[in-house]
C-alpha cells in the first residue's frame, strides 16, 4: 500500500464447499514449512531464467502464492513478478495483455456483462542505487515508504543485469554515535550498502547506478497459520485477484466479463492502476490490498479501528466506495458465513481503489483488504486463512452478478 498513507492521513473455491475449503486450508497451514532459496535469475526484461521457488519441502502449499512472494519486484522493476503471473495465468486466461507501465491484464469471458476489473499491485517497496563512493560503498534512495530506523543491519539483494548481488546495510555502530545521535532516527544519507568491494571501480563491475534493491529474507510460517514474508503488500493481493480469475475460469455459467490486473508502481502513486482503469473501462472495479491489523501492543484502535489477523477480509466503506458494491460484498460474506471486518475510510484510500473510481466517467468501486501486521517492514505478517477467505468472497461476488445489474445510485 502507498507509503503508510492510511497512517499519514491521520499524522478455494474450485467447486469445494466453504466448509471443505476451510478444512483443506487448515490442513495446509499445519503442514507448510517454507524455505525459498531463489536462484540468481537475471533481471533484464528478456531474461528467460526461472523465478520459481523450490517447493519440494512444502508440496501442500499454493505454489502460485509462494512463487509471487519469492519474486523480487520493487516499483518500476517488476520483471520477476510479471514472469510468475504469466506462467500461472496464461494457461487459464482467454486473453493476457501487457502495457507500457508493465501491468498484466488477464481476462476471461470478455463479451460478458457487467464488466468487472479486479486489481492488486505486484510491486513492493525497495531501494535504488544513486551513488558509489571511492571505497566501493553504495548509497541509495528509497522506493516507496520506509521506516528509516529499520533499514540498517539488513541483508539485501541487488537486482543487476547479471543477476543478484548480495549486500548488507550498514551505519556507524551505536558505540560510535554521539549522545544526541542516539536519540534520533538516522538520516538516509548516513546508511550505506556494503557489497565487499575494495573500490568504486570494483563495485561498478558488479552493480550499476539505478540498480534496484530489496530486503533479502525468506518467507516462513509461524503458529501453523501465520505467513511472514517481505512484500505481502501487495503480492498477497495480486495473488488473490489472479487466483479468483483462475477459479472463475472453470465456471460454465458466468455472466460477467472479468479482468484481473496485477498493477505496477502502486507504491509510488497507483501509477499502473491509473492507466489500467482507463484501459479496462469497467462497470465495477475492486482493489485488493492489505490493511493495517491493530491486534498488537499499542495498536491504537481508538484512532485506527479494530482489525485482527484471522478474523476475515476487511471491507471498506466511505466516499471512495460505491455503496452498492459494499452492500453486495457484505451480503456475499454473510451468505457464505465468511468472517469479515469493516473499515471506515473518510476519503480517497491509499490503494488502487482511488484510481479505479475516477477512471473515465467513473467506476463503481470496492476495496477488500487482507489484514496485515508490520506493513512496509522486512517481515510482514498475515493469516493464510484471511487470504483464502478473500479469494472465496470475491469469487462469490462475481458469480452473483447478472447481466442486468447496474451500479448507478
Amino acid at each position: 500500500m502507498i507509503a503508510f498513507c492510511r497512517l499519514f492521513s491521520d499524522c478455494i473455491d474450485r467447486s469445494l464447499s466453504t466448509t471443505d475449503s476451510l478444512l483443506a486450508l487448515d490442513n495446509l497451514t499445519h503442514q507448510i514449512t517454507l524455505s525459498l532459496p531463489m536462484n540468481s535469475a537475471k533481471h533484464t526484461r528478456n531474461s528467460k531464467s526461472s523465478t520459481k521457488a523450490n517447493h519440494t519441502k512444502f508440496p501442500k502449499a499454493d505454489a502460485f502464492l509462494l512463487d509471487l512472494l519469492g519474486a523480487s519486484s520493487p516499483s518500476g522493476y517488476e520483471f520477476e513478478a510479471q514472469r510468475v503471473i504469466e506462467s500461472y495465468i496464461k494457461p487459464v486466461a482467454d486473453e493476457l495483455k501487457t502495457d507500457a507501465l508493465g501491468n498484466r491484464l488477464a481476462t476471461i469471458n470478455g463479451k460478458g456483462n457487467p464488466r468487472v476489473v479486479l486489481m492488486g499491485h505486484m510491486d513492493e517497496i525497495g531501494f535504488i542505487i544513486r551513488y558509489i563512493n571511492k571505497e566501493g560503498f553504495l548509497f541509495f534512495d528509497t522506493i516507496g515508504g520506509h521506516d528509516v530506523g529499520l533499514i540498517s543491519g539488513r541483508k539485501v539483494r541487488i537486482l543487476t543485469k547479471n543477476g543478484y548481488v548480495d549486500g548488507i546495510t550498514g551505519r556507524r555502530a551505536i558505540h560510535l554515535l554521539t549522545a544526541e545521535e542516539r536519540k534520533q532516527l538516522p538520516k538516509l544519507s548516513s546508511i550505506w550498502i556494503d557489497i565487499g568491494a575494495h573500490s568504486k571501480e570494483e563495485a561498478l563491475k558488479r552493480v550499476s547506478i539505478g540498480d534496484a534493491i530489496v530486503y533479502n529474507n525468506e518467507p516462513f510460517i509461524m503458529g501453523g497459520e501465520f505467513l511472514c514474508a517481505r512484500g505481502i503488500d501487495d503480492r498477497g493481493g495480486t495473488y488473490v485477484v489472479q487466483e479468483v480469475l483462475r477459479r472463475l475460469s472453470k465456471e460454465k455459467k458466468l455472466a460477467a466479463s472479468v479482468t484481473a490486473v496485477s498493477t505496477t508502481q502502486e507504491e509510488v502513486g497507483t501509477r499502473g492502476a491509473i492507466t489500467a482503469a482507463y484501459a479496462t473501462d469497467a462497470d465495477v472495479g475492486i482493489a485488493v490490498d492489505v490493511g493495517h491489523a491493530t491486534d498488537f501492543p499499542d495498536g491504537d484502535s481508538n484512532r485506527l479501528g479494530e482489525f485482527k489477523l484471522g478474523a476475515g477480509p476487511i471491507i471498506a466503506r466511505g466516499p471512495n466506495i460505491c455503496p452498492l458494491v459494499f452492500d453486495r460484498l457484505e451480503a456475499c460474506a454473510k451468505a457464505l458465513k465468511i468472517p469479515y471486518q469493516i473499515e471506515a475510510e473518510s476519503g480517497p484510500t491509499g490503494t488502487d481503489a482511488r484510481s479505479i473510481q475516477m477512471a473515465r466517467a467513473g467506476v463503481a468501486t470496492g476495496l477488500v483488504s487482507i489484514p496485515l501486521r508490520y506493513m512496509h517492514t522486512p517481515h510482514e505478517l498475515t493469516s493464510l486463512k484471511d487470504i483464502e477467505w478473500t479469494v472465496q468472497l470475491l469469487t462469490a461476488y462475481i458469480k452473483s452478478l447478472k447481466a442486468s445489474d447496474r451500479f448507478v445510485w
